[in-house]
């Protein structure tokens, strides 16, 4: 049987691979050449788009042990990243052309891999993995809306910056929510006249990424970006996501001025959500202008805001945790179309989906890989329901049981859990 992968970027040709690597024959379907995106510059696959940085080296950081995850599991990836490696201090960084032409190459050259440079303008039939991306062709995001249902497939503009708990100065903060209805939803961290001043004049003056044309898109009403809404007028952000509102500072006595919200990522507090602050300033630019809330003197950013074209599915609704349809088996979803953000993520969801399908098309048993793993935990993240699903970055919050004061702990447990599952996926050649 013949596996159909949809999509030659870094999930793409990580799930070629993984299959390939244990004797089965893959078609790869990529639309480059003939078909171009508006982001992509030649014809190579898993073409680095943006940074030619795949993040931090150190095990004690989530991006650093995710990476050797993969290395662990044979990573074509990381592989070549690791050989067209350029000097990044504790960052794996690439020469760029060097390592898309080496992905390209060694992928061509597999003989149980067989590159196809043609669009796939429908979900196809039989064992699939589509794994095309936030660019994904029109039609065939077409396809998919049909498949999975119109609501089912999100093109969402607005991510909210999230911080690491451990960042946040909390005695100039409160827990709270507006009129006291439920008294921890939210950790409020207010202002008072002069700062919510001094922030606004920064705010409207700060630095903004400019929009690709494929991007230049009109934003929804209801999440417009921080800065766009400031230029309304100095008190629309106090009617808005900055209101003071039904809020008491019973520690500060008082009510503040303005307030930033702050909105729990996962159960155990160590991942915050700024609410409402959908932003396309610079990276830099965030940290600056956010930094000069009192609460957020020292904010650690898991993930900068943004707003962007950016087409995935609703992945915790429409896939299992083994990256299948929950009412299709034979077909499979991988990469950033799921959810994942960043290229080591996605590369991550394409491993997984490789050795998922390839288990799928010979009738084995796959087993998920555990959750105090990075690659484990960010399945569970994108596969878990929630009632505001956005892509997410790899981050030490996600990580089953992790304790934010022991991180080495936490990734010797993680390469050990690898170790023990690398032995449960061997199973399965």
């Amino acid at each position: 049987m013949e596996i159909k992968v949809i999509g030659g970027g870094l999930a793409g040709a990580e799930a070629a691979h993984q299959i390939a690597l244990r004797g089965e024959n893959v078609i790869l379907y990529e639309m480059r050449p003939s078909v171009l995106t508006p982001a992509h510059k030649t014809s190579y696959l898993s073409e680095l788009v943006c940074s030619n940085s795949l993040k931090s080296t150190d095990l004690t950081n989530a991006h650093g042990l995710l990476k050797e995850e993969l290395r662990r599991l044979g990573s074509i990836i990381i592989r070549i990243a690791d050989e067209t490696a350029i000097p990044g201090g504790k960052a794996l960084v690439v020469d760029r052309e060097m390592f898309s032409r080496r992905v390209t190459e060694d992928i061509g050259s597999n003989p149980r891999i067989t590159v196809v440079r043609e669009e796939m303008r429908e979900i196809p039939q039989g064992v699939a993995v589509i794994a095309t991306g936030p660019l994904t062709s029109n039609d065939l995001a077409e396809s998919i809306k049909k498949r999975t249902g119109v609501h089912n497939l999100y093109f969402y503009d607005a991510v909210s910056p999230i911080i690491d708990g451990d960042s946040i100065d909390m005695d100039k903060a409160f827990f709270g929510s507006r009129y006291l209805k439920s008294a921890d939803d939210y950790l409020n961290c207010p202002l008072s006249q002069e700062e919510y001043d001094i922030f606004y004049e920064e705010l409207t003056h700060a630095g903004r990424v400019d929009l690709k044309d494929f991007e230049d898109i009109p934003y929804f009403e209801g999440c417009l970006p921080i800065e766009v809404m400031a230029e309304r007028g100095k008190k629309t952000l106090l009617f808005g996501p900055m209101k003071p509102v039904g809020l008491n500072d019973q520690r500060h006595r008082g009510n503040p001025y303005a307030v930033i919200q702050l909105r729990r990522e996962n159960e155990e507090g160590s991942m915050y959500n700024m609410v409402g602050f959908q932003t396309k300033l610079k990276y830099h630019e965030q940290e600056r202008v956010f930094r000069l809330v009192p609460a957020l003197r020292n904010a650690v950013f898991l993930r900068y805001g943004s707003v962007h074209r950016n087409t995935y599915i609703n992945a915790p609704k429409l896939l299992n945790d083994k990256l299948q349809l929950k009412d299709d088996e034979r077909i499979l979803f991988a990469g950033q179309i799921t959810g994942v953000e960043g290229y080591v993520e996605s590369t991550a969801s394409g491993l997984v989906a490789g050795l998922s399908a390839y288990a799928m098309a010979t009738g084995r048993v796959f087993i998920p890989p555990p959750e105090d793993t990075c690659i484990g935990s960010l399945l569970r993240y994108v596969t878990t329901e929630k009632d505001n699903f956005q892509p997410m970055n790899v981050n030490f919050g996600l990580l089953k049981d992790y304790n934010k004061r022991q991180k080495e702990k936490a990734a010797a447990r993680a390469l050990e859990s690898i170790e023990k599952w690398i032995e449960t996926i061997n199973g399965i050649k």
